[in-house]
């Protein structure tokens, strides 16, 4: 079965969890609900890791980066997060440009 960019972007749509900054610790965290997080992480800095994933270029383009979809793999709670078999193809085709889209936050 070949997968497509819409299959990898609607997977990226998917993911579960919330993504902030830990100030302490100068890294990023993951958690499951935003009441998760410890006091030192601004409420500002606590994104859907959905949107997490998608870094802004020109306009209303954005780019699914791939560096930030392997933090989250790192965080090794795959089925937690729902990391799917297209974004993991996606991370390991480096040979391939970023997924680049037009994109409207809801």
């Amino acid at each position: 079965m070949a997968i497509t960019s819409q299959d990898i972007c609607s997977a990226a749509d998917q993911l579960n969890g919330f993504v902030g900054f830990h100030g302490k610790r100068g890294t990023h965290i993951v958690r499951f609900s935003e009441d998760a997080f410890g006091m030192d992480v601004a409420d500002d800095s606590i994104t859907p890791c959905s949107e997490f994933v998608w870094r802004a270029e020109a306009g209303t383009r954005m780019a699914l980066c791939r560096e930030r979809l392997a933090l989250l793999l790192g965080q090794h709670v795959d089925d937690r997060l729902n990391i799917g078999q297209p974004l993991r193809i996606y991370l390991q085709r480096t040979d391939l440009p970023e997924i680049v889209a037009e994109r409207n936050l809801r």
